[in-house]
């Protein structure tokens, strides 16, 4: 299987004023380069085969490394949306009262995921997640650790890497992830749960 850089879902200046041309390209610079790296390693390998996913689940050092940001990198972009189209705004449905459940409102949940990816010293990323039972939970993770090498499944997930923000926001992550609320698709995210459970039929 051919592992490539995927192409962006919009054009790389769609996200402005909120994410620059400059600083999306910077990102998906680093993000090409992770991929150009697992290409070099997994060639001819027992890797060579296997999907993005599969290698970041399976695989181990540098081979681990490089494809767990590639698909977290991959994952970021899939989920943002101009805001001139729509990006921003409340989740609805049943993520919304996933939400409510787990952490008592939407805007409760923001604040959990704001503070979490502030207090986390160097590059990460923080996630929301859904747990194998259908509860919610918020996560950072150091470096190129992501949740794929555990029970619980990425609905979101912003980075807390330089090359994400620094062009835009220098060193203030504060306004990153006022920016970031402003580009999320929630229609993707919600698009990532765990599917309901039909009720069981009647005796």
């Amino acid at each position: 299987m051919t592992i490539e850089l995927p192409p962006l879902p919009y054009d790389r200046a769609a996200l402005e004023p909120h994410l620059s041309a400059g600083a999306v390209d910077m990102h998906r610079g680093v993000q090409n380069a992770h991929i150009e790296r697992l290409q070099g390693l997994v060639a001819d390998g027992p890797f060579a085969q296997m999907t993005l996913e599969d290698i970041a689940r399976k695989a181990q050092g540098s081979i681990a490394e490089c494809a767990a940001q590639a698909w977290a990198c991959a994952l970021y972009w899939e989920q943002l949306r101009p805001a001139a189209a729509g990006g921003g705004g409340e989740p609805g449905g049943r993520l919304a009262e996933a939400l409510g459940a787990g952490f008592g409102s939407v805007e409760e949940f923001r604040a959990r995921f704001a503070q979490s990816a502030l207090r986390r010293f160097g590059p990460g990323w923080t996630w929301l997640l859904q747990r194998p039972d259908g509860r919610l939970a918020v996560a950072v993770t150091p470096q190129s650790t992501t949740p794929l090498t555990g029970p619980d499944r990425a609905l979101l997930a912003c980075s807390l890497w330089e090359h994400a923000y620094v062009l835009d926001y220098r060193e203030n992550r504060d306004k990153y992830l006022a920016a970031f609320w402003q580009l999320v698709d929630w229609d993707v995210v919600a698009s990532r749960m765990i599917p309901a459970k039909a009720p069981a039929p009647a005796a």
